[in-house]
């Protein structure tokens, strides 16, 4: 597998980069030494100028080539996840409570190690921004980046990202044009009835079985009401209700996820849920009511700028290591805003059969990072030409 000879000669400070932000993991928006430690970094390697306190811990440094002309937005993600580490490792998180279970500490690495050859051989025409974002896994940073402005700012033109697939072999790419990952919206359904001795059922009007039915007509959305060909996930993930086994709880509330691709399968989705829920409730005479949250939209590439990542993609893995009609996938991503915003492309690079992501077992394969920088590098070679 192939990467850029000047990476290769510093793959083991990236391994150390990597293992330090995996030892101090944060979370959300609140980055302070992942922030400071990614700003030094990008200081010592020469960018032309870093923004700071772009939603309120991300920031954009801008790396100039050797003439004018259009800039290449490469993203990494920042935050880590609110899970007890089970790795065992010597660089395993310092943190109670917290670590990288996703893979961003890797991520923020590969940009860290493009950043780092680009600014030293700048073999490119216009400018590359750079975005290190917070809040990923819960806050959608990438929203908050794109409404504070920057696109417009640095005149981002095209923007790229990659994530770790711990499912996949080693060191291959994989995506796809179109939709790669799906819309995640969150439900809940509260269910009021009147509480009392569950000995003397008829002084109560139960939410219980009320909350039962709801659930169970929920499950029938995919089943009944979906186009086979459309794919889409309704799961409830909690229920919620009682105290005591000798007690009829006054309430009860139950929740969950909704994954799509199509907005009009997710009206659908909605208006179901409306109409289970409001003729269950009349049907028990309890009372409800459904609160619809939306989440990230669906991440959906662009066709030119796909079939250009892929064939840099080729390049630096070998034509055989590259997967072009990947199976989209029902996870969700925030980088879904920056590709409403510009086009662009989102790779999944492969890191070897480690255990998957979110479980407190994961650990970033250190060997892939090399490979993911040198990717961005290549990439803004090839897009950004020296004539």
């Amino acid at each position: 597998m192939p990467v850029v000879n000047r990476i290769a000669d510093f793959a083991e400070d990236m391994t150390a980069w990597r293992r330090w932000l995996h030892r101090n993991p944060e979370l959300g928006f609140d980055l302070r030494k992942t922030a400071a430690f990614v700003a030094q970094k990008l200081r010592d390697f020469g960018v032309d100028e870093l923004h700071q306190g772009i939603a309120q811990t991300g920031m954009v440094a801008i790396i100039n080539g050797q003439s004018s002309g259009p800039t290449i937005g490469l993203r990494a993600d920042m935050d880590a996840l609110p899970i007890h580490e089970e790795t065992g490792v010597d660089h395993a998180s310092e943190t109670p409570g917290a670590m990288h279970a996703c893979g961003h500490d890797g991520h923020t690495t590969m940009l860290l190690g493009a950043a780092r050859y680009l600014a030293e051989t700048r073999r490119f025409n216009g400018r590359v921004a750079l975005i290190f974002q917070p809040a990923e896994e819960n806050g959608g940073g990438g929203q908050v980046m794109v409404d504070e402005g920057i696109m417009d700012r640095f005149d981002i033109s095209q923007v790229f990202g990659i994530h770790n697939a711990p499912e996949l072999p080693e060191g291959t790419i994989h995506t796809n044009a179109g939709a790669v990952m799906a819309a995640v919206d969150e439900f809940r359904v509260t269910v009021n009835g009147v509480g009392g001795h569950a000995a003397y059922p008829q002084d109560c009007v139960d939410p219980i079985p009320a909350l039962v039915a709801m659930v169970q007509g929920f499950d029938t959305i995919v089943a009944h009401n979906n186009r086979p060909v459309d794919d889409l996930v309704v799961k409830v993930t909690q229920i919620h209700t009682g105290t005591a086994n000798n007690v009829t709880p006054p309430d009860a509330w139950f929740s969950g996820t909704v994954r799509t691709f199509d907005p009009a399968v997710q009206e659908m989705v909605i208006a179901r849920m409306n109409a289970l829920v409001s003729g269950t409730a009349a049907a028990f005479g309890v009372r409800a009511d459904l609160a619809y949250e939306n989440g990230y939209p669906a991440t959906i590439n662009t066709a030119e700028a796909t079939a250009f990542a892929l064939d840099v993609a080729r390049d630096v893995v070998g034509p055989d290591r590259v997967d072009g009609a990947m199976v989209r996938m029902m996870g969700a991503e925030d980088f879904s805003y920056m590709l409403n915003a510009r086009p662009g492309c989102y790779l999944f690079l492969g890191q070897g059969g480690t255990a998957f992501c979110h479980h407190p077992a994961y650990d970033f394969n250190d060997a892939v990072a090399p490979i993911g920088a040198s990717f961005f590098a290549r990439l803004v070679e090839r897009a950004l030409p020296v004539r």
